[in-house]
């Protein structure tokens, strides 16, 4: 891959890890600097969604591999029908020493649910009935119909409890020094904590692609992560150990949304000839991660709520005669040729690197692309997204009306109607009509799954993947025997 001059400069010049085993767990998340920020206001980024787990724990949490496991609630029970859970929290205090109560705790996520709150589980949490608090340390969430993977939304940084700048732990801030900031373990003596024999303090910073693979060579990072198939370039250009490289098995959406249902794009026709235009396997093969796959349908496959996903009509056919079908129906259109389309992405090497196939595909077909700022106007845009949980209807609710220019009204009754059905079975069948009718519309061009990637230093022996690219820093350092 290419990738700047200058970055191969400065990598250059960067020696390897000497593998440091002890002293304070460095953690360079790529992004922006970590921020301790109201999830229903602000989106979550890398550092802020690593501090958030961190100091601002929810009722439960992923472990290091993805699995559900007690946080701030020490134990839950689930209704025999599926629709209650009730939440038994552990002793825990406030960063200011006051005791959490069970009616805080539902404050707060009734704030994620309000109609002010602009948190991105939002959409999917509409299974929610109601939340209340039963005893000062007992709360109960109800539910409209059962949910599969419910806990696995409520261990999202985005559901964190803060409230007034203060987190629920299990580490403390412990201060900032040059855009580094200390989270503190709990002291071995306090009684509100089980105490961790594998604590150690964090020191929490965001750096540029570049900046954080620097630090890595360089033995100033223990662990960087939040990596995107934008960055992967930069990757390769620095030649890191394949032993300390890890792609996360992450699902969600890679790949290119409508932004608008005017003009040519208000035809179905149009949208499939750019679907099925794209050569997905020379993208692929262009990056060569392990066990990365193409994909032409909107769902993944492993869903429990649609176990089959529709592909499109044409996804058995040649790309030869693929490609011909679609340049068919772009020489149908009327007006100005070629049909000339933006497409909206961030502006990185990787992402670079995918626009330059696109343009090859839909040339091809009669199509100009040019490639504008993530947050330009555009008839096209990139989205890349890990799911939050093995939802179906996360998937589904992004294309709804008005969410999405290119939505159906039929779709979101169905998806209503899934919403409130009480069996699995139900549900199933009415999330796999919406499906199809998603894919028939093509509401969406997918290209894969997102890629997602971190480097881990041999010190990090509880270091594991996962389908949520979850990695709390306190996971991370496990006892030794």
């Amino acid at each position: 891959m290419r990738t700047a001059p200058a970055l191969l400069i400065t990598l250059a010049v960067l020696v390897g890890c000497d593998q440091r085993e002890t002293g304070p767990l460095r953690v360079t998340a790529i992004g922006p600097a970590p921020a301790l920020i109201n999830p229903n206001l602000q989106p979550v980024t890398t550092g802020s969604g690593l501090l958030l787990e961190t100091v601002a724990q929810g009722l439960v949490r992923f472990d290091a591999a993805g699995e559900i496991e007690p946080a701030l609630a020490q134990s839950w029970f689930v209704s025999d029908d599926g629709r209650r859970y009730t939440f038994r929290l552990q002793r825990s205090l406030w960063a200011r020493g006051e005791r959490v109560t069970a009616q805080q705790v539902v404050t707060r996520l009734q704030a994620a649910l309000s109609r002010a709150s602009r948190n991105r589980l939002k959409p999917v949490l509409g299974a929610i009935e109601e939340i209340e608090a039963m005893t000062d340390q007992v709360l109960e969430i109800r539910l409209v119909a059962p949910r599969a993977n419910f806990l696995q939304l409520l261990a999202q940084p985005e559901m964190a409890i803060i409230a007034a700048g203060q987190g629920t732990g299990p580490y403390r801030l412990g201060g900032l020094t040059d855009g580094v900031l200390r989270l503190v373990p709990p002291p071995p003596d306090d009684e509100e904590v089980a105490a961790d024999e594998a604590a150690v303090e964090v020191h929490l910073s965001g750096a540029s692609p570049a900046v954080a693979v620097a630090r890595f060579r360089a033995d100033q990072a223990d662990f960087v992560t939040g990596g995107t198939a934008g960055d992967l370039p930069i990757l390769a250009a620095a030649d890191v150990a394949d032993a300390q490289v890890a792609f996360d098995p992450a699902v969600g959406l890679f790949g290119i949304a409508f932004q608008t249902a005017q003009g040519p794009l208000a035809d179905p026709a149009v949208r499939q000839a750019l679907n099925m235009a794209i050569d997905r396997e020379a993208i692929v093969a262009r990056f060569d991660v392990p066990g990365w796959q193409p994909r032409a349908a909107l769902l993944p496959g492993g869903l429990d709520e649609v176990p089959a996903p529709s592909a499109p009509e044409w996804a058995g056919a040649a790309l030869p005669q693929r490609r011909e079908l679609a340049a068919r129906a772009i020489a149908a259109l009327d007006g100005e040729q070629p049909l000339r389309l933006r497409l909206a992405m961030p502006d990185s090497p990787g992402y670079r690197i995918v626009f330059a196939h696109l343009r090859r595909d839909w040339r091809l077909i009669g199509v100009e692309v040019e490639r504008v700022a993530a947050n330009a106007p555009a008839e096209l845009r990139l989205i890349d997204e890990v799911a939050p949980a093995r939802l179906a209807t996360w998937y589904l609710r992004h294309f709804l009306c008005p969410a999405s220019p290119v939505c159906d009204q039929k779709a979101t009754e169905l998806l209503e109607a899934a919403r409130a059905a009480q069996g699995p079975a139900e549900r199933q069948a009415l999330l796999a009509q919406a499906d199809l009718a998603f894919s028939r519309l093509a509401v969406f061009v997918p290209i894969a799954s997102p890629v997602r990637w971190s480097l881990r230093s041999p010190r990090l022996n509880g270091f594991r993947t996962n389908p949520f690219a979850r990695h709390a820093p306190f996971e991370l350092i496990q006892p030794r025997d």
